[in-house]
């Protein structure tokens, strides 16, 4: 499939061409037809009951034809009050017993959407945790969330109030019809020369209410994109004073937001009128046929009645069928996004056939690897800048290397790939001589951890934070990982010391706090190959030394890849790599390179003059 239909790339579009529309229209009804499919002796069951409470309620018009026809004159003309007993209580049976049925069915159709929904919000949650880190590195946090809530929400509202007023407007509006057609076909007749401009008017506000609910979605994403990278970036904000940009911003966005809702509603603006006239000029040559047909003693006023009971029966639903497709469209429109994001595929796919390594010991190996930011894997591929060209490195297991060199020079995507973030163009990364990409990934995030420079804590206590790799972790553990960096301290010192609510009740802490967290986490892990991307960037020179001073011991018997653009921590590695373009220019043991003339030397003698 292409691009243009992909929710990442088609995201922002809504002048898709015809074809990519009927894509995009099968993609999203396999997406509802395989949500149903597990629920389908449920939704039997609500056709059927929804089937026969429409019957039963089309029984009441017929029936006070009946009445004012037969079962009256009997009472006036013979005293005779058995059919009228009988008319009157099939009149009570049927009112009571739709009530029944649709009470019954409401019930029925919550539970299969409530099912529905379950099932696609957890799909999207985890189908989005499986995706690759260029996914979500592309995709912006906003439109994620938009998809997990106002389109859900939108969905939620088409399968909980507008497939039933569908189903009841469809069903009733044709069992109407053919009741009406057994009362007197003649004013079916006229009934079905008004189906012809009703059909029309139908057709215009389908198609033109889809266009707009599809302008409609994309406007309400940006407004929530704009909303969360807002709130997300605040204190960016604050420092630099762009609220007043993001609030011009904001309300451009929101007012055409606001413009679009204005355009639906026009929409249904117009058709509602239509709808009226035509069932006005209906219902006026029901009676108007029905009156001469009475004066000409060929008709009765009691099957009249029946007839224009019919009649108004008929259009009333439809009210509700122009309800269900102003909300069908818009959540068409939310399928449709909801179905892109699930019908994204990883680009760093788990193997077919995982080969296991129980006991790792952190030989990692680059041989020729090529790697490009981009259309990973594609034609495209071979268009987008080269990161890595045939890239290669060995690192002996229990070596710690220093990754240094300017911005740029391939540092952090070289550890993206030894996480297997991503996966390289060409060539193979190894570890213990199997390639990552065949390795189980359970194996492999067990034997290879990174720490950021963007130390992230979930909600819960700290300690929950320092276990998160491993759950199973005792108290005692967790603790014994916090001393080994360094954070015991500062962790006891909170007001509930490691079973403190990181987010709560003064339990926030500081960026540099937050990385030592990280390490304590990283380290509870136990990896044989631990990754430090600029991992020590957030840290005062105390704890930057607390942290080196412990990485000397724990890294003596992993291996260790080290980002760093500060020397001093260069200093605990047993080798250095100087890259610049994707290429290793220098490599050596930090006193070699310190004493020559090259690159690093410069960097370093930079770097110590700036200490003085």
């Amino acid at each position: 499939m292409s691009d243009s239909v992909h929710g990442t790339a088609g995201e922002d579009r809504s002048d898709y061409t015809r074809e990519e529309s009927r894509a995009i229209r099968q993609r999203s009804w396999r997406l509802l037809a395989s949500l149903l499919r597990p629920l389908r002796a449920q939704v039997a069951l609500v056709a059927f009951v929804v089937v026969a409470q429409t019957a039963v309620r089309v029984l009441g018009p017929a029936l006070i034809g009946i009445g004012l026809t037969s079962a009256l004159p009997a009472v006036v003309e013979h005293g005779d009050w058995g059919p009228a007993w009988l008319v009157g209580g099939a009149y009570v049976a049927s009112t009571i017993g739709g009530a029944a049925l649709l009470a019954w069915y409401d019930l029925l159709a919550a539970r299969v959407t409530q099912n529905v929904l379950l099932d696609l919000r957890t799909r999207v949650f985890r189908h989005t945790q499986l995706l690759s880190l260029e996914f979500h590195e592309t995709y912006t946090s906003g439109r994620i969330i938009s998809r997990q809530t106002s389109d859900l929400d939108t969905i939620r509202e088409l399968l909980g109030s507008g497939l039933p007023q569908l189903v009841n407007g469809v069903l009733y509006g044709v069992f109407t019809f053919v009741a009406l057609v057994i009362v007197d076909w003649r004013s079916g007749l006229v009934l079905a020369v008004a189906a012809v401009p009703l059909a029309l008017l139908m057709r215009w506000f389908a198609r033109a209410s889809q266009r707009t609910y599809r302008v409609s979605r994309v406007a309400s994403a940006r407004v929530i994109v704009k909303f969360v990278e807002t709130m997300t970036g605040i204190r960016a904000g604050k420092a630099f004073r762009t609220e007043p940009r993001n609030e011009e911003e904001f309300g451009g966005l929101a007012r055409e937001y606001r413009d679009v809702n204005v355009r639906s509603i026009r929409l249904f603006g117009i058709f509602e009128p239509g709808l009226m006239a035509i069932s006005a000029f209906a219902l006026g040559a029901v009676l108007l046929w029905g009156g001469v047909r009475i004066a000409a003693d060929e008709f009765s006023v009691g099957l009249l009645l029946a007839a224009v009971l019919y009649v108004r029966n008929f259009f009333s639903p439809l009210q509700q069928v122009a309800m269900f497709l102003n909300s069908f469209q818009s959540a068409s429109a939310a399928l449709e996004k909801v179905s892109g994001v699930l019908e994204e595929q990883p680009t760093v796919p788990d193997p077919a056939a995982p080969v296991s390594l129980h006991d790792p010991r952190g030989h990692v190996r680059f041989e020729d690897v090529t790697f490009g930011y981009g259309a990973h894997g594609s034609a495209e591929a071979q268009a987008s800048p080269v990161v890595l060209p045939r890239f290669g490195l060995d690192i002996p297991a229990g070596q710690t290397v220093a990754l240094v060199g300017t911005t740029g020079a391939g540092k952090s995507t070289l550890a993206k790939l030894v996480s297997r973030f991503y996966d390289p163009v060409a060539g193979r990364i190894t570890l213990d001589g199997i390639d990552l990409r065949e390795l189980h990934p359970r194996d492999l995030r067990r034997a290879i951890v990174m720490v950021t420079q963007e130390a992230y804590l979930f909600s819960g206590t700290v300690a929950d934070n320092i276990a998160l790799g491993r759950p199973d972790a005792t108290f005692d553990e967790i603790v014994a990982a916090a001393e080994a960096v360094g954070a015991d301290a500062f962790i006891r010192s909170l007001p509930d010391g490691y079973h403190t609510d990181v987010n709560k009740r003064g339990g926030r802490v500081s960026a540099g706090q937050r990385q030592l967290i990280s390490f304590a986490r990283a380290f509870l892990a136990d990896p044989a190959v631990l990754i430090l991307d600029e991992a020590t960037a957030s840290l005062d020179i105390p704890s930057e030394r607390m942290v080196q001073k412990a990485l000397q011991t724990l890294l003596s018997e992993r291996t260790a890849i080290i980002i760093a653009h500060r020397l001093s921590t260069v200093a605990i590695a047993d080798r250095v790599l100087v890259m610049e373009n994707g290429r290793v220019v220098e490599d050596g043991t930090p006193d070699e390179l310190i004493a020559g003339t090259g690159r690093f030397a410069q960097l370093h003698a930079a770097w110590r003059d700036s200490l003085v």
